[in-house]
């Protein structure tokens, strides 16, 4: 990574917060994050090219490419060199479950087709800014809805080069994420034995199959202590964990704190 770009800090009270931008950037511009950060960051190019450069290898983003990076990826990201400008929408935020349709990359860009599918994606912006500005009642909520909007349009960019089979399992999965959940169920759906169902499924997502469901769960738990005011053994039980302890210890590896001292901190 190029030492000479500036380290951009941020506050641990911005990370689960949605931020959002527009940016004209010149030439010189380039920002460093050697620890990454604990969030997402979803960005469309309007003009120009822009480069993301990751531990897993550098990727370039041009107009008309929606760009996601991953939470605690070390990373670089500027203006390509050779450009006069990158000018580009931004938004950083938390996980959502449908992350989960997307490969297992630090960094994905897919192009938008040029029509419907661009309009949506100008339009999902533009209600995040609105959202994020005015803040009033269910602000969060129809942020988070147009963010998932976008998601789901740039997982269809990737869906052909996805198993079936696999993108059919994860559609179940989102749907069913409070039940119980029996790996044996969805080989058969899939028509596939049980070991082999389990290896494309890692290979497809780069996680396992309760690994997948777990982070889903909890990464859901957090939102429910956060914005519908449920306590921590509520949105255990309201995500179909059973066992609190179990809970309580998949979300503290996740999140880094537990889920009482979660709630808490986003009360101040």
């Amino acid at each position: 990574m190029d030492t000479r770009l500036p380290i951009v800090p941020y506050e641990a009270a911005d990370i689960g917060e949605i931020i959002c931008g527009h940016i004209t950037a010149d030439h010189s511009y380039g920002v460093r994050r050697p620890q990454g950060r604990g969030d997402l960051l979803l960005v469309y190019t309007l003009r120009g090219q822009g480069y993301f450069l990751t531990p897993g290898g550098r990727k370039t983003t041009r107009a008309h490419e929606l760009c996601l990076l991953r939470e605690y990826i070390p990373h670089e990201y500027g203006t390509v060199k050779g450009e006069q400008e990158w000018e580009f929408l931004w938004i950083h935020f938390r996980s959502l479950q449908e992350i989960g349709y997307l490969p297992q990359e630090e960094v994905l860009a897919a192009g938008i087709p040029e029509g419907y599918a661009r309009q949506r994606v100008l339009s999902a912006y533009d209600h995040v800014f609105y959202h994020a500005g005015e803040r009033s009642d269910y602000w969060y909520s129809f942020c988070e809805n147009s963010i998932r909007e976008m998601i789901l349009l740039l997982a269809r960019q990737f869906r052909n080069k996805r198993d079936p089979r696999i993108v059919e399992t994860l559609q179940t999965l989102s749907q069913s994420m409070h039940n119980q959940i029996r790996v044996k169920d969805l080989a058969a759906a899939a028509r596939l034995s049980v070991s082999r169902f389990s290896h494309l499924f890692k290979q497809e997502t780069g996680e396992g199959i309760i690994e997948y469901v777990n982070r889903m769960r909890i990464t859901q738990a957090a939102s429910m202590m956060e914005h519908m005011d449920r306590t921590a053994a509520e949105a255990a039980q309201d995500v179909g964990f059973n066992n609190y302890n179990h809970f309580a210890a998949l979300f503290r590896k996740q999140f880094g704190v537990s889920p009482r001292s979660y709630k808490s901190l986003k009360k101040e």
